[in-house]
C-alpha cells in the first residue's frame, strides 16, 4: 500500500538529520525512530486534538462553566488509561522482546493474558463511575452547576472504561511489532469520528457535556472493534496484511504470563496513577482560584497535552526499539538507541514549544468565544507557561523508553511520585494561599516535568536497566 507523505513525518526526518549531520545521533537510528514515532505522534495529535475540541465544543455551546465541570470529571476518565496503560506497557514489553526472538506463541499468549487482565480491573471502575458520578465529582468542588455538567458526562463515559484499556492494549500490540502505522490508523480514525460524533451531538441535537460523553464512548468502542478485527484475522481492510495474528480461542489466564504483567505493569499504573490521582488534588487547590482559573487551567493542560505527544512517539518507538535489541541479545545497541532517542525527543519539544509559544493568544480563543472572558489572559500566561515546562518532558518520556522496554518499570514510578506530590502540588498549594499567586501554578508545570526527567535520565545512565531485562527474555522462567 502507498503511504503519502506527510508533515509530521518530514519536520522529524529534518529534526532527526540535522542532529546527524551535526554527529549528535546516528543516522539509522533517526530513519528506524522516525518511522516508529510519527505514526504514534499523528495518533496522539488526534487524540489530544479530540479532548481538546470537546473541551472547546462544550465551552462554546454552554460556557466555561461546562469547561469546569468536564475539567473535574476528567481525572476519573484518566483512570481508564491509568490502568489500560499499566497494562499496556507490560503488553509492550513482553509482545517487543517476543517479537524481536522470533517467539510468536509466545507473543499470542502475552496479547490474551493482556486483554483479560485489563477487562477484569477496569468493570469495577466502570461500575463507580456510572453509580455515584456526583459524589465523585462533588470530591472537588461544592458549584452545584459544575457537579451536575460534571456527573453527566461521568456517568456516560463509565460505559466506555473497559474499551479505552483494551484500545491502548491493542495498540501497544502493534508499536512492540514494529508497527506504529497500524495504530495510528485505527485510533486516529477513533479520534476523528469522536469530534463528528461530539459536533453533531453537542450542536445538532443540543446533548451539550452528555453528547460530548457519548461521541467518547461510541469512538472508543469503535476502535476496540477494529483492533480484535485485526488481530484476528491478520489484516485490516484499507490496511492491508499486519506482522501478527492472535488466535481468541487460547488461554487467556496464563498464570507466567499474568505474573510478568502484574510486575511489570504495577509500578506503570503507579506512574500513571500518580498524575491521574494528582488531578484530584491539583484541581481543588486551582479551584481556590475560582471558575475562571480553573477554565483556564483546563484549557492550558489542554494544549500542554497536545504538546507533549511527541513523547508519545518518542517513548513508545524507544521501548520497541530498545526492547528488540534486548530479545536479540544486543544489549550495546539497545543503550545507544536510547541516548540518540533522548536527544531526537529534546530538540524537537524544544521546536514544538517555540510555536506554541508564538501563537498563544489565538490557541486560546478558539476554547472562549468572549475574548473579554477573564479566563483568556490567565489561560494565555498559564501557556507560556507550559512551554517552557515540557522541554523537560522530553527527556522523561524518551528515558523511561528503555526502562518501560526492559521491565525497570519501578524509577519512573518513583520520579513521577516524587515530581507530582513532593513539588508540583506543594508549589501550588502555596500559590493559592500566600501571595506567589499565579505563579504557583507557573511553577508547579515545571515541577512536574524537571523531576521526573532528571530522575529518569539518571536511571537510565546506571544501565542496570539491562541486567533487569534478562529476567523477561522470552523462554525465561517466571519468578514466582
Amino acid at each position: 500500500m502507498v503511504r503519502l507523505p506527510n508533515p509530521v513525518r518530514f519536520v522529524l526526518l529534518a529534526v532527526g538529520q540535522a542532529l546527524a549531520h551535526a554527529g549528535l545521533i546516528s543516522g539509522e537510528r533517526v530513519r528506524r525512530t522516525t518511522d516508529l514515532a510519527w505514526p504514534r505522534i499523528v495518533t496522539g495529535l488526534a487524540r489530544m486534538s479530540k479532548s481538546a475540541v470537546d473541551v472547546a465544543l462544550v465551552g462554546l455551546a454552554v460556557g466555561p462553566v461546562a469547561i469546569a465541570g468536564v475539567g473535574f470529571a476528567s481525572p476519573y476518565w484518566g483512570l481508564a488509561f491509568t490502568l489500560g496503560g499499566g497494562i499496556a506497557g507490560g503488553t509492550i514489553a513482553l509482545v517487543s522482546q517476543r517479537y524481536g526472538a522470533e517467539a510468536f506463541d509466545e507473543l499470542g499468549q502475552a496479547v490474551r493474558a493482556s486483554t483479560a487482565l485489563v477487562v477484569a480491573i477496569s468493570l469495577p471502575v466502570a461500575a463507580a463511575f456510572w453509580l455515584f458520578p456526583a459524589e465523585l465529582v462533588g470530591v472537588m468542588t461544592n458549584d452545584l452547576r459544575e457537579i451536575e455538567l460534571g456527573a453527566a458526562y461521568l456517568e456516560v463515559l463509565a460505559l466506555g472504561v473497559p474499551f479505552a484499556g483494551l484500545n491502548l492494549v491493542g495498540s501497544r500490540v502493534y508499536i512492540g511489532a514494529d508497527d506504529a502505522w497500524t495504530p495510528m490508523v485505527v485510533r486516529g480514525g477513533g479520534a476523528v469520528a469522536n469530534i463528528a460524533f461530539s459536533a453533531i451531538l453537542i450542536f445538532g441535537l443540543g446533548l451539550g457535556v452528555t453528547g460530548a460523553a457519548v461521541g467518547t464512548v461510541l469512538s472508543n468502542v469503535l476502535v476496540t472493534a477494529t483492533f480484535v478485527g485485526g488481530l484476528v484475522a491478520g489484516r485490516l481492510p484499507g490496511v492491508g496484511e499486519l506482522p501478527v495474528q492472535i488466535d481468541p480461542f487460547g488461554s487467556y489466564l496464563d498464570r507466567a504470563t499474568l505474573a510478568d504483567l502484574v510486575r511489570i505493569g504495577a509500578p506503570v499504573v503507579g506512574r500513571n496513577g500518580v498524575w491521574t490521582l494528582a488531578k484530584f488534588p491539583m484541581l481543588a487547590i486551582v479551584g481556590l482560584f475560582g471558575s475562571s482559573v480553573v477554565a483556564a487551567y483546563v484549557i492550558a493542560r489542554r494544549i500542554l497535552g497536545l504538546m507533549n505527544t511527541p513523547g508519545w512517539g518518542f517513548g513508545l518507538a524507544s521501548s520497541s526499539l530498545v526492547g528488540q535489541e534486548l530479545g536479540d541479545g544486543d544489549e550495546r545497541e539497545a543503550e545507544a538507541y536510547g541516548r540518540d532517542i533522548v536527544r531526537f525527543s529534546i530538540a524537537t519539544y524544544v521546536l514544538a514549544a517555540l510555536v506554541v509559544a508564538i501563537f498563544a493568544k489565538p490557541i486560546v480563543h478558539l476554547f472562549v468565544g468572549d475574548p473579554s472572558d477573564p479566563s483568556v489572559p490567565v489561560a494565555v500566561a498559564l501557556v507560556y507557561a507550559a512551554c517552557v515546562a515540557v522541554i523537560p518532558q522530553a527527556v522523561k518520556a524518551a528515558a523511561a523508553g528503555p526502562l518501560d522496554a526492559s521491565g525497570d518499570t519501578r524509577w519512573p514510578f518513583y520520579s513521577q511520585a516524587l515530581g507530582m506530590f513532593g513539588a508540583a502540588i506543594p508549589v501550588a498549594y502555596l500559590g493559592a494561599t500566600t501571595s506567589l499567586g499565579l505563579a504557583g501554578l507557573y511553577l508547579s508545570f515545571l515541577a512536574e516535568s524537571s523531576i521526573p526527567a532528571a530522575i529518569n535520565y539518571y536511571r537510565f545512565s546506571t544501565g542496570k536497566w539491562k541486567a533487569i531485562s534478562r529476567e523477561f527474555l522470552p523462554g525465561t522462567p517466571a519468578d514466582d
